[in-house]
């Protein structure tokens, strides 16, 4: 479990790679399975480097969701049978809706508009500021 949390707690891509590959030599023994999923989708861990720190902890968490899921799941369980479809699904509505209200704004929220805007960031650091043209991608608010 340390080993990992090195590896996601770096404080640089480069020192989260050195971490990771310390990671594989030491456990790929023991756990060859696991070490080789690690392998294959380490871009995609590792890809929350491309923003800004302030929005790390919320790339690397899913607690949000998890937590949202399992309140609808608790409260459909009770009711299952006794309601109709239509119900239910107002029912799960207003429970997103209400667990919505209890949700942290995001750190750095101000940030979002120049992620949005295709700024690139590397270590957390702000790259280079993009050119109008050099948009790959359109962003519909």
């Amino acid at each position: 479990k340390q080993a990992l949390h090195e590896i996601w707690m770096a404080p640089t891509r480069d020192a989260a790679y050195k971490a990771f590959d310390v990671t594989i030599a030491t456990y790929s023994g023991k756990y060859p399975k696991a070490m080789k999923c690690l392998e294959k989708d380490k871009e995609e861990m590792l890809a929350f480097y491309d923003f800004p720190a302030a929005h790390w902890q919320h790339i690397r968490t899913s607690n949000p969701i998890e937590s949202t899921f399992a309140t609808v799941r608790l409260r459909t369980a009770k009711t299952r049978g006794c309601v109709a479809r239509h119900t239910i699904l107002s029912m799960v509505y207003k429970l997103g809706q209400s667990a919505q209200k209890k949700w942290r704004r995001l750190r750095g929220f101000k940030l979002l508009a120049e992620v949005i805007r295709g700024v690139r960031f590397k270590d957390c650091e702000r790259v280079e500021p993009v050119k109008e043209g050099e948009l790959n991608r359109v962003v519909n608010i």
